[in-house]
């Protein structure tokens, strides 16, 4: 049986590890606090829990990656990279984005296959089994594996999973913003907040007002600016770099930074903001 090693037990890592568990993979697990590694084990009947990140992939054939972003990531490579044995995998399922993804690929020693796999969707997707997986480099030997979280597309070369999901999030994240400063307009033209909501909800921004309002994921807005300054840092995205203004506002809120989106949503609605207005000056001709 294959033996794997799951590192990072957050959010997203918590649900997806455990359908590896039900899939009766033999299973160890690191999580920077060991409580909560502890804890997953103890509901997880023959789960092994690694002190370090270096315990954690010694022996495994292929190693999973879910971590907080990319000093997370760059921090568990330090510890790893010198132990990872030759046959296995890495698997990098963490946003970082594809610099990052390059800058690992630099690093793993020869024999060991680095695929960079993000996913698409929430702790509910996750807990479900549905997520999406974007699989970029030489995925086959681990699709199977990845099957376990949901449908994999497969994106191209090393590199392109990361990419393309920075588009997707920057998209959603993106009409998230937009959907706040409709709902906000609704307000300021003391429209009722059912009808304006449904409304927006039966046209185009649909899916984007249904992440808005979602109570049940956990997308908080700390995460939101790390993946759109990772967008923002790729190239230049005056639109984003506005909804960059309204996230980072947010996340230093304490009651919203670690929260769902739908916080930030409220917190973007109702703070208040100075607004440049022009001023005309010549004459109509």
């Amino acid at each position: 049986m294959e033996k794997i090693a799951f590192l990072g037990l957050g959010h997203m890592g918590e649900p997806m590890a455990r359908q590896l568990w039900t899939a009766e993979h033999a299973l160890t697990v690191w999580n920077r606090s060991r409580a909560k590694a502890a804890a997953f084990a103890a509901e997880s009947a023959g789960v092994t829990v690694a002190a370090t990140p270096a315990e954690a992939v010694r022996d495994a054939d292929v190693v999973i990656t879910m971590l907080a972003g990319p000093d997370a990531v760059r921090e568990v490579a330090d510890a790893i990279v010198p132990v990872l044995r030759p046959g296995a995998y890495w698997v990098e399922m963490s946003t970082v984005g594809p610099e990052v993804v390059e800058e690992l690929a630099g690093r793993v020693p020869d024999g060991v296959t680095l695929v960079d796999a993000p996913v698409m969707g929430s702790t509910d997707k996750a807990a479900a089994g549905r997520l999406g997986i974007l699989a970029g480099g030489d995925a086959a030997g681990v699709e199977h594996v990845l099957a376990h979280f949901g449908p994999v597309t497969r994106t191209g070369a090393l590199g392109s999973g990361a990419a393309l999901k920075l588009v997707v999030n920057t998209a959603v994240i993106g009409g998230v913003a937009l959907v706040a400063e409709a709902m906000r307009l609704a307000d300021a033209l003391g429209l009722d907040e059912g009808t304006a909501r449904d409304a927006l909800a039966a046209g185009p921004l649909g899916g984007a007002v249904a992440r808005a309002f979602a109570a049940d994921v956990h997308f908080g807005s700390d995460l939101a600016v790390k993946d759109v300054s990772l967008a923002t840092g790729a190239t230049q995205l005056p639109v984003m770099e506005a909804v960059l203004t309204h996230f980072r506002a947010a996340a230093a809120d304490p009651d919203v930074v670690h929260e769902d989106i739908a916080r930030a949503v409220t917190h973007i609605r109702t703070t208040r903001t100075t607004r440049t207005t022009r001023t005309h000056t010549g004459s109509d001709s």
